[in-house]
């Protein structure tokens, strides 16, 4: 199964590839990632192969959570992901991260770390019965 991980960097010259140097080199895998930053502070959203990623970000001393992948598809038009995003905030369910993993003719598929998985898939199974993406 795969493992996401948001983790928090510091925002300055070198700080994602200090980082990913340091999975690299433990042999891990990244198989998706991004990042964003404002400030001092940035975030790098990733999904590796394997939880052996946390032992390499805690020896870096870096903040992060971990969960695995909600994936949702969300209709690629104007709203679309808002309407996602409606949802999940009715269920009362926090998105920690959301990343862009694929794309069909018309859907875009998005992974989440959310801080509540059980909630998360019960609002989006509940869309999908009543036809909504």
């Amino acid at each position: 199964m795969q493992t996401q991980f948001v983790v928090q960097l510091d925002n300055r010259p070198g700080e994602l590839a200090r980082l990913v140097r340091a999975i690299a080199a433990r042999g891990i895998n990244i198989e998706r990632i991004s990042c964003a930053g404002t400030g001092s502070v940035a975030c790098a959203f990733m999904t590796t192969s394997n939880g052996d990623a946390r032992d390499v970000l805690r020896s870096l001393g870096h903040d992060f959570i971990e969960g695995s992948a909600v994936v949702v598809d969300v209709l690629d038009q104007p709203g679309g992901l808002a309407d996602i995003t409606d949802r999940l905030a009715t269920a009362g369910v926090n998105v920690l991260a959301t990343m862009s993993i694929g794309c069909r003719e018309g859907v875009l598929e998005m992974a989440f770390v959310v801080d509540d998985e059980v909630k998360a898939r019960a609002a989006l199974t509940d869309a999908q019965m009543a036809g909504v993406p």
